[in-house]
């Protein structure tokens, strides 16, 4: 294979993406807790800032959360109850300014 087309074979690996949001999940191992399929060791992440009270920060973190697992592999993953090693972390910067960090491993039914 001439460098040229080696080039464009590992051009085309890193641009090719699944076709659909399954085929996204299926990236990830899986398996099956509390009757549900979860992801083994693939977390993820949402914030918020600048909210008036930490149950605020709290709800929009996790919507940013719920909205990127939605974008990556569908509504079947979006339930935050559902998923698994959850972690909220909050800090108040004064003056009514929450934020928060929050993870987990998306699960479905």
């Amino acid at each position: 294979m001439t460098q040229s087309h080696f080039g464009i074979a590992i051009s085309l690996l890193l641009f090719a993406s699944p076709s659909s949001a399954q085929e996204l999940s299926d990236l990830h191992e899986q398996r099956k807790e509390r009757g549900l399929v979860c992801m083994v060791d693939h977390y993820h992440y949402g914030s918020s800032s600048g909210k008036a009270s930490k149950a605020e920060a709290v709800r929009a973190a996790i919507q940013s959360w719920v909205d990127f697992v939605n974008f990556e592999y569908g509504s079947g993953w979006t339930s935050w109850n559902r998923s698994g090693t959850k972690s909220v972390n909050c800090t108040n910067g004064g003056s009514g300014n929450w934020g928060c960090d929050v993870n987990s491993r998306p699960c479905r039914r």
